[in-house]
């Protein structure tokens, strides 16, 4: 085991991260929008190495809004505490309010999301029970979009039991009466050494820095400093995360920081006390690329799962679908492999706003994913394939022809245009079965190549992914036909594989 760690810890589209420490354990969760599941639940016992556990929220409420893909809606930038010996999570939908959800063990069952605050740009809530008072607090920003208002926090009173506020909230911190602060945002509450502390970023997430707050009142006034910056590092605007302790009393700090196509990843800080009392994150306010491991038992390495056999039907924790699921979308049997209905839907010429595209996370590094399918729709315009997702997307797969036989296609939309286009001509399929890779380089530059039969064959240009609004690229697995009467069939995909470079 080496005795040092190299950021980011989770490379990939983790975002907004915030973390949580019960006893030895440490557990961790982030933004999943419209995507469902919804909020993933990662584990670690170092604060270096993650596996994803789970995700608290089964479907996204009220279903009929997140029936069809809403990419940059739903849930936004959790806070993850443990009170009461119940496991809290808080989270703010932009266009519905702040919810919350709680559980007695991290793997559930979590309760369905409650409505504690109603209105519109109301995001990134962060509960806080004073143990000391039995009082309890909730901060949250604004999101200027919905509300024209950001650059704010506004504090409340709520109930010790999390369901209600019991005022109608203050701003506790203008960040316009802060000179040279903008788009004050992702509060983080907490008590400390007779203080309330928010940690919170400010300056955009590409270009920002992390801020402490203090204040002897919650309801101020507070005091301010950066206390985490990017300098002459490559971590642009090292953004917002989470505080936690270790049982040893080591301090530790996880934030995010935006890398285009590949989203948000996942940086460890170590942070201390300083003798005036205020957080040192980092390397005295820089971000580290390297830094001893904390101090805590040595654990085999471990990330988040990527390949899937996909046994009996089933995948696993790592895929999200696009949107709430559908009945029969996905199918279970007895042996291994993904078996997908070749859903009919007027918008199959548009991958972008399919609901039934099962997707994971963009690999931070360069890498080959590979997968093997067999197209066994029979309806003519049937198809199923492999998918780098954003606002631009890019796929290769299997497309059944008006004359019955499968083709091997490649298609390709920018994220101007309103349907996709071919990539590279189409070739024949004659067994319905084919591999398909991608080969994701520097920059997230994606090659993609097939096999039906004769070798792996390259397929048109080089195509760049690209990210959502605030959503990382996502490599996707889908089956769709265009709207008709009467089953389209269905595809099988087996051996998904995500190889680094």
């Amino acid at each position: 085991m080496t005795t040092a760690y190299r950021n980011p810890v989770l490379d990939a589209d983790w975002s907004d991260p915030d973390v949580v420490r019960v006893g030895d354990d440490f557990y961790l969760t982030a933004s999943s929008f419209g995507r469902a599941p919804g909020l993933p639940l990662l584990h670690s016992r170092d604060l270096v190495s993650w596996t994803l556990v789970g995700h608290a929220l089964e479907r996204l409420e009220p279903e009929a809004r997140f029936a069809s893909p809403r990419h940059d809606c739903g849930v936004w930038a959790p806070s993850l505490r443990h009170h009461d010996d119940r496991f809290w999570i808080f989270w703010g939908d932009p266009d519905q309010g702040i919810f919350q959800i709680n559980a007695p063990e991290i793997r559930g069952p979590w309760t369905r999301p409650h409505l504690v605050k109603e209105g519109r740009g109301l995001i990134d809530p962060c509960p806080l029970w004073d143990d000391t008072t039995g009082e309890a607090y909730l901060v949250h920003a604004w999101a200027k979009s919905r509300s024209g208002i950001r650059n704010r926090l506004t504090g409340h009173r709520m109930h010790p039991d999390g369901t209600s506020l019991l005022d109608a909230g203050k701003v506790i911190v203008d960040g316009d009466r802060i000179p040279g602060w903008f788009t004050l945002e992702g509060p983080k509450l907490y008590r400390h050494d007779g203080w309330f502390w928010i940690l919170a970023p400010a300056g955009g997430v590409a270009t920002g820095w992390q801020g402490a707050l203090r204040s002897r009142e919650f309801f101020g006034p507070y005091q301010e400093r950066i206390v985490l910056e990017q300098r002459d590092t490559d971590v642009n605007g090292p953004h917002q995360g989470g505080w936690v302790r270790t049982r040893g009393g080591e301090d530790w700090f996880l934030h995010f920081q935006q890398r285009g196509a590949y989203g948000r990843v996942v940086h460890l800080q170590p942070m201390r006390w300083g003798d005036d009392g205020w957080p040192v994150l980092g390397d005295e306010g820089a971000p580290v690329a390297e830094h001893p491991r904390p101090g805590l038992p040595a654990q085999p390495p471990a990330a988040p799962a990527t390949d899937d056999d996909f046994p009996g039907g089933r995948f696993g924790r790592q895929w999200q679908w696009t949107a709430n699921p559908g009945e029969g979308w996905a199918t279970q049997h007895s042996g291994d492999g993904l078996r997908l209905a070749c859903v009919r839907s007027g918008d199959a010429h548009d991958l972008r706003r399919l609901p039934h595209v099962l997707t994971q996370r963009l690999p931070g590094k360069p890498c080959v994913v590979d997968v093997g399918l067999r197209l066994d729709g029979a309806g003519p315009g049937a198809r199923a394939g492999l998918v780098v997702l954003g606002d631009a997307f890019g796929w290769i797969g299997l497309e059944r022809g008006a004359d019955g036989a499968a083709r091997l296609v490649h298609r390709f939309a920018e994220a101007v245009a309103d349907r996709e286009r071919d990539a590279a001509p189409a070739r024949p399929a004659p067994d319905g079965r084919a591999r398909l890779r991608i080969e994701i380089g520097a920059a997230a530059r994606c090659r993609f190549s097939y096999d039906v039969g004769a070798g792996f064959v390259p397929s048109g240009p080089v195509f760049a992914a690209t990210p959502w609004r605030w959503v990382g690229a996502l490599l996707g697995l889908f089956a769709a036909a265009p709207e008709g009467p009467g089953h389209a069939g269905a595809a099988t995909f087996s051996q998904f594989r995500i190889t680094a470079q």
